[in-house]
């Protein structure tokens, strides 16, 4: 099966197109090579891929004949992902919430001047 309908099937991305263009920034590996979208998995294969600022590793245990239910999942592929990367992503999270909230809007001029203020502060 090709890694792009392979990562589609076990519902990684909702679309293959959004595989395609990961294959084709060079996001995905199949063995520790750059994939193609038409490259063919199989079992026991290790795909790595990069999604959403975390590098998932996943060993391949099957071949889904079509995109496979939520729980069923864990019967084509093992996730070999670090806990630590989702740590990670959480701690980005929080620190971009901290600066400001969401659907704060723009920033204010004050904000600018603060920034500013900061920044000269900083340098000197």
């Amino acid at each position: 099966m090709r890694i792009d309908k392979y990562l589609w099937c076990v519902r990684y991305f909702k679309t293959r197109n959004m595989v395609t263009e990961l294959c084709k920034k060079n996001h995905v590996t199949v063995n520790g090579q750059v994939a193609k979208p038409s490259r063919e998995v199989f079992p026991s294969d290790d795909v790595t891929f990069r999604k959403e600022q975390i590098i998932y590793k996943i060993k391949v245990l099957a071949i889904p004949e079509s995109r496979v239910g939520a729980k069923l999942v864990d019967i084509y592929r093992k996730d070999e992902t670090s806990p630590e990367s989702f740590a990670h992503l959480e701690l980005l999270k929080l620190s971009k919430e901290h600066y400001r909230k969401t659907g704060e809007g723009r920033p204010t001029k004050k904000d600018r001047r603060d920034l500013e203020n900061y920044t000269d502060d900083t340098i000197e």
